[in-house]
């Protein structure tokens, strides 16, 4: 379902120089005994860039799952970019998040980080849908401006792909140009705000019971904390 957006993805981390290294152990890939499953996932080195990591889950026809984010270099205060994708095939179902997730919620940190994403949410009307998300709070690591759909066939296939190419080329946009000066914030300050990202992610993921129903809770624990959050080890 999604391995035309994974090469868009792909496609753009080597056109900027990255490097597709493999998921430690047995993150890399895991077969669900009881469903049939597939779980693959991997880590990129990407200069300007501390982590980025990508993760497709097979389930067939029950379920697609894409999910990737990316973690700026220390000195680069610039927003995390999120994307979590899933198509549950039998209810012919899409939840679909995209955001370049800010590190606060500050009025002229969003000025210099978000002008394109907000242009192409008023793209997508479609996408920027007003229903809130169920797990998170939307005024914390989530930009005013994310594309977030609860659709169906008709968004997965029609304005979705599309978007979906865009919203890359603009966090690519965004990080080309010089996120450095002035304005930008300490280092330090940036790998707290990073790893305060990660425990309030780890604590809210409503992938972790999916992961857990098909590939057992201690594998997915682990999986949970060590590859996808590792801040909160």
């Amino acid at each position: 379902m999604f391995d035309p957006f994974l090469e868009t993805l792909n496609k753009g981390l080597l056109a900027h120089g990255g490097e597709q290294l493999a998921a430690p152990g047995d993150f890399a890939e895991q077969q669900s005994s009881k469903r049939g499953s597939l779980i693959r996932s991997w880590l990129w080195s990407v200069p300007g860039f501390r982590r980025w990591r990508v993760t497709r889950l097979d389930a067939g026809d029950s379920l697609q799952v894409l999910n990737s984010v990316a973690y700026p270099a220390l000195d680069n205060d610039q927003p995390i970019l999120g994307i979590d994708l899933l198509w549950f095939g039998a209810r012919q179902k899409l939840v679909a998040v995209l955001d370049f997730q800010p590190l606060i919620q500050d009025e002229a940190y969003l000025e210099r980080h978000f002008q394109g994403l907000k242009q192409l949410h008023a793209r997508y009307p479609d996408l920027s849908g007003e229903e809130t998300m169920r797990s998170f709070d939307p005024n914390q690591y989530f930009s005013p401006w994310l594309l977030f759909c609860r659709g169906g066939a008709e968004q997965a296939s029609g304005s979705l792909p599309e978007a979906f190419d865009l919203f890359m080329q603009c966090y690519w946009d965004l990080t080309d140009k010089d996120s450095g000066g002035n304005e930008s914030m300490a280092p330090a300050k940036v790998q707290q705000l990073q790893i305060d990202y990660d425990r309030y992610s780890a604590e809210r993921d409503p992938a972790h019971g999916l992961f857990t129903s098909h590939f057992g809770k201690d594998w997915s624990d682990r999986f949970l904390h060590q590859f996808l959050f590792p801040a909160t080890v």
